[in-house]
């Protein structure tokens, strides 16, 4: 079974920066895609950045520039760092996996997902 665990949401203000984490078990890390998406208050789910097994990372043009998505296999943990926040980055986040080196930029291309975590941006 495998588990993701997201952490390192909170409020901050408008031009500041947060790093969030996703903690995973129940499988080998590092054969597996991983992703974030986010989803505000009334919106669809969206895609914002994904890395791949080798490292390859892939991120939404809303986003390019500030956030940095990053991997470390040896703690089975994945990291967004966000820089330069702005209100309308306001969303749930939720941490996303899925079996093999392909990444996906829909929210049907992944398996497996964790709880959330709320990240609020006041300007």
């Amino acid at each position: 079974q495998v588990q993701l665990v997201e952490s390192g949401g909170g409020l901050v203000q408008a031009g500041g920066s947060l790093r969030l984490s996703c903690a995973a078990s129940g499988h080998t890390f590092s054969s597996y895609a991983m992703a974030w998406f986010r989803q505000a208050a009334g919106k669809e789910r969206e895609f914002v950045a994904a890395i791949r097994p080798g490292g390859n990372t892939y991120y939404a043009d809303s986003v390019k520039g500030r956030f940095t998505i990053s991997r470390d296999n040896a703690k089975n943990t994945v990291y967004l760092q966000m820089n330069s926040l702005k209100p309308e980055d306001t969303a749930v986040y939720y941490c996303a996996a899925r079996s093999g080196d392909s990444y996906y930029s829909i929210r049907m291309g992944y398996a497996y997902w964790g709880q959330g975590t709320q990240v609020s941006v006041s300007s």
